[in-house]
Protein backbone atom coordinates (compact mmCIF):
# COMPACT_ATOMS: atom_id res chain seq x y z
CA UNK A 1 0.00 0.00 0.00
CA UNK A 2 1.53 3.41 -0.85
CA UNK A 3 1.05 5.77 2.03
CA UNK A 4 2.87 8.77 3.39
CA UNK A 5 6.37 10.08 1.83
CA UNK A 6 6.19 7.73 -0.97
CA UNK A 7 2.61 8.58 -2.48
CA UNK A 8 3.57 12.52 -2.06
CA UNK A 9 7.03 11.06 -4.28
CA UNK A 10 4.73 9.28 -6.58
CA UNK A 11 2.59 11.87 -6.91
CA UNK A 12 5.14 14.73 -7.44
CA UNK A 13 6.73 12.21 -10.41
CA UNK A 14 3.52 11.78 -12.47
CA UNK A 15 2.53 15.97 -12.10
CA UNK A 16 6.56 16.65 -13.21
CA UNK A 17 5.56 13.81 -16.46
CA UNK A 18 2.16 15.59 -16.93
CA UNK A 19 4.37 19.36 -17.27
CA UNK A 20 6.76 18.00 -19.21
CA UNK A 21 4.21 15.98 -21.73
CA UNK A 22 2.11 19.82 -21.76
CA UNK A 23 5.73 21.53 -22.94
CA UNK A 24 6.13 18.61 -25.31
CA UNK A 25 3.01 19.68 -26.44
CA UNK A 26 3.56 23.03 -27.00
CA UNK A 27 6.67 23.05 -28.69
CA UNK A 28 5.78 20.55 -31.20
CA UNK A 29 2.61 22.50 -32.17
CA UNK A 30 5.67 24.73 -34.01
CA UNK A 31 7.48 21.66 -35.36
CA UNK A 32 4.35 20.98 -37.24
CA UNK A 33 1.80 22.82 -40.05
CA UNK A 34 -0.29 24.94 -38.15
CA UNK A 35 -3.36 22.29 -37.45
CA UNK A 36 -6.24 24.11 -38.17
CA UNK A 37 -9.03 24.94 -36.04
CA UNK A 38 -11.91 22.77 -35.89
CA UNK A 39 -15.08 25.25 -36.44
CA UNK A 40 -17.39 23.26 -38.61
CA UNK A 41 -19.99 21.08 -37.44
CA UNK A 42 -21.41 17.48 -38.71
CA UNK A 43 -19.26 15.50 -41.72
CA UNK A 44 -16.60 18.03 -42.37
CA UNK A 45 -15.97 17.96 -38.46
CA UNK A 46 -15.49 14.26 -38.33
CA UNK A 47 -13.42 14.83 -41.62
CA UNK A 48 -11.12 17.30 -39.80
CA UNK A 49 -10.91 14.63 -36.66
CA UNK A 50 -10.24 11.44 -39.50
CA UNK A 51 -7.72 13.97 -41.44
CA UNK A 52 -5.75 14.76 -38.43
CA UNK A 53 -5.90 10.58 -37.06
CA UNK A 54 -4.48 9.49 -40.69
CA UNK A 55 -1.60 12.36 -39.60
CA UNK A 56 -0.90 10.92 -36.34
CA UNK A 57 -0.48 7.60 -37.64
CA UNK A 58 1.71 8.91 -40.36
CA UNK A 59 4.38 10.65 -38.07
CA UNK A 60 7.31 9.63 -36.89
CA UNK A 61 8.64 12.36 -34.24
CA UNK A 62 7.43 12.35 -30.98
CA UNK A 63 6.84 16.02 -30.39
CA UNK A 64 4.89 16.57 -33.38
CA UNK A 65 3.07 13.32 -32.49
CA UNK A 66 1.95 14.44 -29.23
CA UNK A 67 0.93 17.80 -30.22
CA UNK A 68 -1.77 16.14 -32.69
CA UNK A 69 -2.65 13.64 -30.33
CA UNK A 70 -3.68 16.78 -27.97
CA UNK A 71 -5.70 18.78 -30.56
CA UNK A 72 -7.67 15.25 -32.02
CA UNK A 73 -8.54 14.50 -27.96
CA UNK A 74 -9.68 17.93 -27.52
CA UNK A 75 -11.70 18.64 -30.79
CA UNK A 76 -13.18 14.92 -29.79
CA UNK A 77 -14.29 16.79 -26.42
CA UNK A 78 -16.22 19.26 -28.10
CA UNK A 79 -17.98 16.69 -30.63
CA UNK A 80 -21.64 16.09 -30.19
CA UNK A 81 -23.20 12.84 -30.47
CA UNK A 82 -23.80 13.00 -33.94
CA UNK A 83 -19.74 13.23 -35.18
CA UNK A 84 -18.83 11.12 -32.21
CA UNK A 85 -20.76 8.20 -33.80
CA UNK A 86 -19.63 9.06 -36.86
CA UNK A 87 -15.74 9.06 -35.91
CA UNK A 88 -16.49 5.48 -34.17
CA UNK A 89 -17.66 4.50 -37.76
CA UNK A 90 -14.40 5.55 -39.38
CA UNK A 91 -12.36 4.14 -36.59
CA UNK A 92 -14.57 0.76 -37.51
CA UNK A 93 -13.94 0.84 -40.90
CA UNK A 94 -11.21 3.26 -42.07
CA UNK A 95 -8.91 2.18 -39.07
CA UNK A 96 -9.02 -1.56 -39.54
CA UNK A 97 -6.70 -4.71 -40.80
CA UNK A 98 -5.04 -3.97 -43.65
CA UNK A 99 -6.52 -7.28 -45.42
CA UNK A 100 -3.29 -7.23 -48.10
CA UNK A 101 -0.78 -6.74 -45.45
CA UNK A 102 -2.13 -9.81 -43.67
CA UNK A 103 -2.32 -11.76 -46.49
CA UNK A 104 1.38 -10.71 -47.90
CA UNK A 105 1.96 -11.59 -44.23
CA UNK A 106 0.38 -15.05 -44.50
CA UNK A 107 2.03 -16.09 -47.71
CA UNK A 108 5.48 -15.24 -45.88
CA UNK A 109 4.79 -17.41 -42.96
CA UNK A 110 3.21 -20.70 -44.70
CA UNK A 111 6.14 -20.26 -47.05
CA UNK A 112 8.99 -19.79 -44.07
CA UNK A 113 7.45 -20.54 -40.76
CA UNK A 114 9.78 -19.37 -38.18
CA UNK A 115 9.34 -16.71 -35.22
CA UNK A 116 10.20 -13.46 -37.47
CA UNK A 117 7.66 -14.40 -40.06
CA UNK A 118 4.85 -14.94 -37.29
CA UNK A 119 5.68 -12.12 -35.89
CA UNK A 120 5.06 -10.49 -38.99
CA UNK A 121 2.06 -11.51 -39.39
CA UNK A 122 1.13 -10.65 -35.66
CA UNK A 123 1.93 -7.23 -36.55
CA UNK A 124 -0.04 -7.11 -40.13
CA UNK A 125 -3.37 -8.57 -38.36
CA UNK A 126 -3.22 -5.58 -36.06
CA UNK A 127 -6.14 -2.94 -36.33
CA UNK A 128 -4.43 0.38 -37.32
CA UNK A 129 -6.76 2.09 -34.95
CA UNK A 130 -4.97 0.10 -32.20
CA UNK A 131 -2.16 1.99 -32.53
CA UNK A 132 -4.06 5.33 -33.31
CA UNK A 133 -4.99 4.60 -29.24
CA UNK A 134 -1.59 4.38 -28.33
CA UNK A 135 -0.44 7.35 -30.04
CA UNK A 136 -3.74 8.95 -28.21
CA UNK A 137 -2.46 8.30 -25.04
CA UNK A 138 0.80 9.94 -25.56
CA UNK A 139 -1.25 13.57 -25.10
CA UNK A 140 -1.48 14.96 -21.89
CA UNK A 141 -4.05 13.07 -19.78
CA UNK A 142 -4.32 10.65 -22.79
CA UNK A 143 -5.49 7.75 -20.59
CA UNK A 144 -8.38 9.72 -19.31
CA UNK A 145 -9.82 11.24 -22.74
CA UNK A 146 -9.40 7.63 -23.87
CA UNK A 147 -11.45 5.83 -20.82
CA UNK A 148 -14.06 8.68 -21.21
CA UNK A 149 -14.13 7.67 -25.18
CA UNK A 150 -15.00 4.48 -24.40
CA UNK A 151 -17.97 5.47 -21.85
CA UNK A 152 -19.39 7.25 -25.01
CA UNK A 153 -18.75 3.97 -27.09
CA UNK A 154 -20.45 1.87 -24.28
CA UNK A 155 -23.17 4.16 -24.37
CA UNK A 156 -24.08 3.90 -28.22
CA UNK A 157 -23.71 0.11 -28.49
CA UNK A 158 -27.14 -1.22 -27.65
CA UNK A 159 -28.06 0.81 -31.10
CA UNK A 160 -24.77 0.13 -32.91
CA UNK A 161 -23.40 -3.34 -32.61
CA UNK A 162 -21.36 -2.21 -35.50
CA UNK A 163 -19.14 -0.52 -33.74
CA UNK A 164 -18.28 -3.36 -31.41
CA UNK A 165 -14.87 -4.15 -33.11
CA UNK A 166 -13.72 -0.41 -31.74
CA UNK A 167 -14.89 -1.02 -28.23
CA UNK A 168 -12.64 -4.66 -28.36
CA UNK A 169 -9.08 -3.01 -29.17
CA UNK A 170 -10.15 -0.14 -26.82
CA UNK A 171 -10.98 -3.19 -24.15
CA UNK A 172 -7.74 -4.95 -24.66
CA UNK A 173 -5.29 -2.07 -24.87
CA UNK A 174 -7.33 -1.35 -21.58
CA UNK A 175 -6.24 -4.87 -19.97
CA UNK A 176 -3.18 -4.13 -20.20
CA UNK A 177 -3.00 -0.41 -19.31
CA UNK A 178 -4.94 -1.03 -16.29
CA UNK A 179 -2.97 -4.29 -15.10
CA UNK A 180 -3.48 -4.71 -11.41
CA UNK A 181 0.24 -4.55 -10.91
CA UNK A 182 0.04 -0.74 -11.96
CA UNK A 183 -2.82 -0.26 -9.45
CA UNK A 184 -2.29 1.17 -5.80
CA UNK A 185 -4.31 0.59 -3.16
CA UNK A 186 -4.93 3.85 -0.79
CA UNK A 187 -6.63 3.94 2.61
CA UNK A 188 -9.41 6.64 2.81
CA UNK A 189 -10.39 8.59 5.76
CA UNK A 190 -12.10 11.35 7.17
CA UNK A 191 -8.44 13.12 6.39
CA UNK A 192 -8.22 12.06 2.67
CA UNK A 193 -8.70 15.46 0.16
CA UNK A 194 -12.46 16.77 -0.03
CA UNK A 195 -11.46 16.08 -3.87
CA UNK A 196 -11.35 13.11 -3.28
CA UNK A 197 -14.15 11.97 -0.86
CA UNK A 198 -16.48 14.13 -3.37
CA UNK A 199 -16.02 11.00 -5.47
CA UNK A 200 -16.52 8.38 -2.99
CA UNK A 201 -19.67 10.00 -2.58
CA UNK A 202 -21.05 10.30 -6.04
CA UNK A 203 -19.80 6.86 -7.30
CA UNK A 204 -21.35 4.82 -4.50
CA UNK A 205 -23.28 2.33 -6.42
CA UNK A 206 -24.62 0.07 -3.48
CA UNK A 207 -25.97 2.31 -0.91
CA UNK A 208 -26.38 5.64 -1.49
CA UNK A 209 -24.33 8.27 0.93
CA UNK A 210 -27.02 10.89 1.65
CA UNK A 211 -24.56 13.91 2.55
CA UNK A 212 -21.12 14.51 4.38
CA UNK A 213 -22.65 13.25 7.29
CA UNK A 214 -23.30 10.23 6.25
CA UNK A 215 -20.21 9.96 4.29
CA UNK A 216 -18.45 10.54 7.85
CA UNK A 217 -19.75 7.96 9.35
CA UNK A 218 -18.72 5.45 6.97
CA UNK A 219 -15.34 6.57 7.43
CA UNK A 220 -14.50 7.97 10.97
CA UNK A 221 -15.33 5.85 12.89
CA UNK A 222 -13.36 2.79 14.85
CA UNK A 223 -14.68 0.37 13.30
CA UNK A 224 -14.67 1.15 9.83
CA UNK A 225 -12.28 0.90 7.14
CA UNK A 226 -12.92 2.13 2.82
CA UNK A 227 -9.78 1.35 0.58
CA UNK A 228 -9.46 2.43 -2.94
CA UNK A 229 -7.44 1.65 -5.67
CA UNK A 230 -5.65 4.10 -8.15
CA UNK A 231 -3.68 4.17 -11.24
CA UNK A 232 -0.79 6.51 -11.94
CA UNK A 233 -2.26 8.16 -15.10
CA UNK A 234 -5.30 8.70 -13.16
CA UNK A 235 -3.75 9.49 -9.80
CA UNK A 236 -7.14 11.39 -8.33
CA UNK A 237 -9.60 9.75 -9.86
CA UNK A 238 -10.64 6.08 -7.56
CA UNK A 239 -11.02 2.81 -9.90
CA UNK A 240 -13.07 1.44 -7.32
CA UNK A 241 -13.84 0.85 -3.99
CA UNK A 242 -14.36 -1.00 -1.43
CA UNK A 243 -16.43 0.26 2.40
CA UNK A 244 -15.86 -2.42 5.42
CA UNK A 245 -17.35 -2.41 8.59
CA UNK A 246 -15.35 -4.12 11.25
CA UNK A 247 -17.73 -6.54 13.65
CA UNK A 248 -18.00 -9.47 15.80
CA UNK A 249 -19.97 -11.75 13.96
CA UNK A 250 -21.18 -12.11 10.40
CA UNK A 251 -24.15 -9.89 9.84
CA UNK A 252 -27.22 -10.87 8.54
CA UNK A 253 -28.69 -7.41 7.18
CA UNK A 254 -27.40 -3.86 6.12
CA UNK A 255 -29.78 -1.47 8.03
CA UNK A 256 -27.87 -2.09 11.42
CA UNK A 257 -24.57 -1.47 9.76
CA UNK A 258 -25.59 2.14 8.61
CA UNK A 259 -27.58 3.18 11.13
CA UNK A 260 -27.12 6.85 12.37
CA UNK A 261 -27.37 5.88 16.21
CA UNK A 262 -25.11 2.76 16.11
CA UNK A 263 -22.85 2.74 18.99
CA UNK A 264 -18.98 1.93 17.25
CA UNK A 265 -17.12 -1.00 18.44
CA UNK A 266 -13.37 -0.20 19.54
CA UNK A 267 -11.43 -1.92 16.36
CA UNK A 268 -8.81 -4.33 18.64
CA UNK A 269 -12.25 -5.88 19.66
CA UNK A 270 -13.50 -7.04 16.18
CA UNK A 271 -13.03 -10.60 14.71
CA UNK A 272 -14.79 -10.20 11.56
CA UNK A 273 -14.15 -7.96 8.46
CA UNK A 274 -17.77 -6.99 6.64
CA UNK A 275 -17.01 -5.76 2.89
CA UNK A 276 -21.08 -4.49 2.50
CA UNK A 277 -20.39 -2.16 -0.69
CA UNK A 278 -17.71 -2.42 -4.10
CA UNK A 279 -18.47 0.23 -6.16
CA UNK A 280 -16.53 0.74 -9.77
CA UNK A 281 -15.76 4.48 -10.45
CA UNK A 282 -15.33 4.38 -14.02
CA UNK A 283 -18.23 3.56 -16.89
CA UNK A 284 -15.43 3.65 -19.39
CA UNK A 285 -13.63 0.42 -17.67
CA UNK A 286 -16.64 -2.05 -17.68
CA UNK A 287 -15.52 -5.13 -18.35
CA UNK A 288 -12.13 -4.92 -17.11
CA UNK A 289 -10.88 -6.53 -14.59
CA UNK A 290 -8.70 -4.65 -12.02
CA UNK A 291 -7.12 -8.70 -10.66
CA UNK A 292 -8.94 -11.16 -9.33
CA UNK A 293 -7.76 -10.89 -5.89
CA UNK A 294 -8.51 -7.90 -5.17
CA UNK A 295 -10.46 -8.43 -1.99
CA UNK A 296 -7.68 -10.31 -0.84
CA UNK A 297 -5.15 -7.87 -1.29
CA UNK A 298 -7.56 -5.49 0.70
CA UNK A 299 -8.06 -8.18 3.58
CA UNK A 300 -4.32 -8.81 3.88
CA UNK A 301 -4.12 -4.89 4.49
CA UNK A 302 -6.68 -5.15 7.28
CA UNK A 303 -4.63 -8.35 8.97
CA UNK A 304 -1.64 -6.45 8.82
CA UNK A 305 -3.17 -3.62 11.08
CA UNK A 306 -5.52 -6.29 12.80
CA UNK A 307 -4.38 -9.68 13.97
CA UNK A 308 -7.61 -10.77 15.58
CA UNK A 309 -9.42 -10.61 12.34
CA UNK A 310 -9.84 -14.20 11.41
CA UNK A 311 -13.30 -13.86 9.56
CA UNK A 312 -13.53 -12.22 5.98
CA UNK A 313 -17.18 -11.85 4.25
CA UNK A 314 -19.29 -9.77 2.35
CA UNK A 315 -22.68 -8.43 2.34
CA UNK A 316 -23.90 -8.16 -0.91
CA UNK A 317 -27.14 -7.37 -3.11
CA UNK A 318 -28.52 -9.61 -4.96
CA UNK A 319 -29.92 -7.05 -7.94
CA UNK A 320 -30.95 -9.37 -10.55
CA UNK A 321 -32.61 -11.60 -7.89
CA UNK A 322 -36.41 -9.87 -8.11
CA UNK A 323 -36.52 -9.73 -12.28
CA UNK A 324 -35.10 -13.53 -12.35
CA UNK A 325 -37.97 -14.74 -9.53
CA UNK A 326 -40.63 -13.24 -11.58
CA UNK A 327 -39.80 -14.84 -14.88
CA UNK A 328 -39.12 -18.43 -13.23
CA UNK A 329 -42.97 -17.84 -11.32
CA UNK A 330 -44.41 -17.54 -14.50
CA UNK A 331 -43.18 -20.82 -16.18
CA UNK A 332 -45.39 -24.27 -15.56
CA UNK A 333 -43.72 -25.58 -13.28
CA UNK A 334 -41.07 -23.36 -11.61
CA UNK A 335 -37.93 -26.25 -10.76
CA UNK A 336 -36.86 -26.01 -6.60
CA UNK A 337 -40.87 -24.99 -5.48
CA UNK A 338 -43.76 -26.11 -3.80
CA UNK A 339 -46.92 -25.35 -5.46
CA UNK A 340 -47.21 -23.28 -2.06
CA UNK A 341 -44.05 -21.37 -2.24
CA UNK A 342 -44.76 -20.30 -5.48
CA UNK A 343 -47.83 -18.47 -4.50
CA UNK A 344 -46.41 -16.88 -1.09
CA UNK A 345 -43.79 -15.52 -3.52
CA UNK A 346 -45.93 -14.51 -6.70
CA UNK A 347 -48.03 -12.66 -3.97
CA UNK A 348 -44.53 -10.63 -2.68
CA UNK A 349 -44.37 -8.63 -5.86
CA UNK A 350 -46.37 -6.22 -3.68
CA UNK A 351 -44.17 -5.05 -0.95
CA UNK A 352 -46.69 -4.48 1.50
CA UNK A 353 -45.93 -7.83 2.89
CA UNK A 354 -42.88 -6.44 5.08
CA UNK A 355 -46.15 -4.55 7.41
CA UNK A 356 -47.39 -8.26 8.29
CA UNK A 357 -45.10 -9.95 10.43
CA UNK A 358 -46.81 -14.08 9.97
CA UNK A 359 -46.60 -12.95 5.92
CA UNK A 360 -42.49 -11.69 6.67
CA UNK A 361 -41.87 -15.25 8.60
CA UNK A 362 -43.75 -17.08 5.06
CA UNK A 363 -41.65 -15.21 2.82
CA UNK A 364 -38.54 -15.41 4.50
CA UNK A 365 -38.91 -19.89 4.26
CA UNK A 366 -40.12 -19.30 0.66
CA UNK A 367 -37.63 -17.26 -0.22
CA UNK A 368 -34.68 -19.43 0.68
CA UNK A 369 -35.03 -22.38 -1.81
CA UNK A 370 -35.96 -19.77 -4.62
CA UNK A 371 -32.95 -18.25 -3.91
CA UNK A 372 -30.55 -21.49 -3.45
CA UNK A 373 -32.10 -22.56 -7.05
CA UNK A 374 -31.28 -18.50 -8.73
CA UNK A 375 -26.85 -18.81 -7.06
CA UNK A 376 -27.00 -22.94 -7.74
CA UNK A 377 -28.72 -23.61 -11.19
CA UNK A 378 -29.56 -20.16 -12.84
CA UNK A 379 -26.82 -19.78 -15.54
CA UNK A 380 -26.27 -17.93 -18.40
CA UNK A 381 -24.95 -19.78 -22.15
CA UNK A 382 -21.39 -19.65 -20.93
CA UNK A 383 -22.46 -21.88 -17.78
CA UNK A 384 -21.37 -18.93 -15.21
CA UNK A 385 -24.15 -18.04 -12.34
CA UNK A 386 -26.35 -15.47 -14.21
CA UNK A 387 -25.78 -12.77 -10.72
CA UNK A 388 -22.94 -10.52 -11.40
CA UNK A 389 -22.22 -9.90 -8.21
CA UNK A 390 -21.86 -13.76 -7.50
CA UNK A 391 -20.10 -13.74 -10.57
CA UNK A 392 -17.54 -11.34 -9.48
CA UNK A 393 -17.04 -12.97 -5.66
CA UNK A 394 -16.87 -16.25 -6.98
CA UNK A 395 -13.94 -15.16 -9.30
CA UNK A 396 -12.28 -13.61 -6.80
CA UNK A 397 -11.92 -17.03 -4.57
CA UNK A 398 -15.54 -16.50 -2.35
CA UNK A 399 -17.67 -19.12 -1.31
CA UNK A 400 -21.44 -18.28 -1.24
CA UNK A 401 -21.50 -18.69 2.85
CA UNK A 402 -25.31 -17.52 3.43
CA UNK A 403 -28.59 -16.78 2.07
CA UNK A 404 -30.00 -13.51 4.28
CA UNK A 405 -33.74 -12.91 3.45
CA UNK A 406 -34.74 -9.73 5.08
CA UNK A 407 -31.55 -8.39 4.51
CA UNK A 408 -32.33 -5.71 2.58
CA UNK A 409 -35.69 -3.87 3.27
CA UNK A 410 -35.27 -0.86 1.45
CA UNK A 411 -37.91 0.18 -1.06
CA UNK A 412 -34.22 -0.31 -3.51
CA UNK A 413 -33.80 -3.77 -1.72
CA UNK A 414 -37.67 -4.88 -2.01
CA UNK A 415 -37.68 -3.76 -5.41
CA UNK A 416 -34.40 -5.56 -6.53
CA UNK A 417 -34.41 -8.24 -4.24
CA UNK A 418 -37.31 -9.07 -2.43
CA UNK A 419 -35.18 -7.91 0.39
CA UNK A 420 -32.62 -10.55 0.31
CA UNK A 421 -28.84 -10.33 0.83
CA UNK A 422 -26.10 -12.73 0.14
CA UNK A 423 -22.40 -13.38 2.57
CA UNK A 424 -19.20 -14.61 0.88
CA UNK A 425 -16.83 -15.74 2.77
CA UNK A 426 -13.37 -15.22 1.67
CA UNK A 427 -11.53 -18.02 3.58
CA UNK A 428 -7.53 -16.78 2.77
CA UNK A 429 -6.14 -20.14 2.94
CA UNK A 430 -8.57 -21.36 0.00
CA UNK A 431 -9.23 -18.23 -2.39
CA UNK A 432 -6.81 -19.35 -5.05
CA UNK A 433 -8.33 -23.49 -4.89
CA UNK A 434 -12.05 -21.53 -5.31
CA UNK A 435 -11.44 -19.13 -7.79
CA UNK A 436 -9.57 -21.78 -10.34
CA UNK A 437 -12.92 -24.29 -9.88
CA UNK A 438 -14.97 -21.13 -10.90
CA UNK A 439 -12.52 -20.20 -13.22
CA UNK A 440 -11.77 -23.19 -15.27
CA UNK A 441 -15.08 -25.30 -14.32
CA UNK A 442 -17.73 -23.01 -13.07
CA UNK A 443 -17.98 -24.42 -10.08
CA UNK A 444 -20.04 -22.13 -7.67
CA UNK A 445 -18.65 -22.94 -4.49
CA UNK A 446 -21.31 -22.86 -1.94
CA UNK A 447 -21.99 -23.74 2.10
CA UNK A 448 -23.71 -26.38 3.30
CA UNK A 449 -26.67 -24.61 4.55
CA UNK A 450 -27.15 -22.91 0.89
CA UNK A 451 -26.72 -26.58 -0.67
CA UNK A 452 -29.32 -27.06 2.39
CA UNK A 453 -31.96 -24.66 1.13
CA UNK A 454 -32.60 -26.43 -2.46
CA UNK A 455 -35.48 -29.06 -2.16
CA UNK A 456 -34.38 -32.45 -2.26
CA UNK A 457 -35.75 -33.10 -5.57
CA UNK A 458 -35.13 -29.78 -7.57
CA UNK A 459 -37.06 -30.84 -10.41
CA UNK A 460 -36.33 -29.81 -13.84
CA UNK A 461 -32.59 -28.23 -15.05
CA UNK A 462 -33.11 -24.13 -15.71
CA UNK A 463 -32.75 -23.52 -19.14
CA UNK A 464 -29.54 -21.15 -19.19
CA UNK A 465 -30.41 -17.37 -19.13
CA UNK A 466 -29.19 -15.33 -22.15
Amino acid sequence: MVAGPDLGAALMNISFFSDLLSTITERGRSLIEPLREIRPQGEQQTAAIVEMSEALLSRRGEASGVAIASRILETYASLTVGPRIAFFEALATRFGCDAPRISAAMETYQANPNERTAQELHVAAEPRRQELFRRLNLAPAGTRSLVAMREDLLAALSRRPDLAVVDADLKHLFSSWFNRGFLVVRRIDWTTSAHILEKIIRYEAVHEIRDWDDLRRRLEPSDRRCFAFFHPALNDEPLIFVEIALAQEIPAAIEPLLAADRMPLAAAQTTTAVFYSISNCQKGLQGISFGNFLIKQVAEELKRELPGLDTFVTLSPVPGFSSWLERHLAQENPAGLTPEQQDILRNSADPDWVLDPERVQAVNRALLPAAACYFLHAKKSDGKPIDPVARFHLGNGARLERLNPGGDLSPKGLRQSRSLMVNYLYDLDRIEQNHEAYANHGTVTASASVKRALRADPGRALAPAH
